[in-house]
């Protein structure tokens, strides 16, 4: 299992318009085969920097996501309102491995 991060660097006059895209994102994602933790928007600190979040079996799983997410209704229109809207200033993409697991249960004070 591989996690992607992906790093945004959104317009911060737009922040409505990305939540949006990660509300979108929210229902096309899962439904084409990754298993999303979540898209994250500013709330303190910079405003201009969010990040969506997925778990992947691998990297050729990736590559057919990728295509199924394509070829998805609400994944092109999701592409094409990011495209029109310009919210999206710079987009980087990582792929990390959990190397901490397995964790401790939480201890609550």
């Amino acid at each position: 299992m591989i996690t992607c991060f992906i790093r945004y660097q959104i317009d911060p006059f737009k922040k409505e318009a990305f939540a949006e895209y990660a509300r979108n994102w929210g229902q096309a994602i899962p439904k084409n085969g990754a298993d999303l933790i979540g898209y994250y928007g500013p709330h303190e600190g910079s405003a201009t920097t969010a990040y969506g979040v997925y778990n992947i079996e691998s990297l050729a799983a990736y590559e057919a996501y990728r295509a199924r997410l394509a070829s998805d209704p609400l994944g092109r229109e999701n592409y094409e309102f990011a495209r029109r809207e310009r919210f999206i200033l710079k987009e980087d993409r990582i792929f990390l491995k959990n190397v901490s697991a397995p964790h401790a249960k939480l201890v609550l004070p």
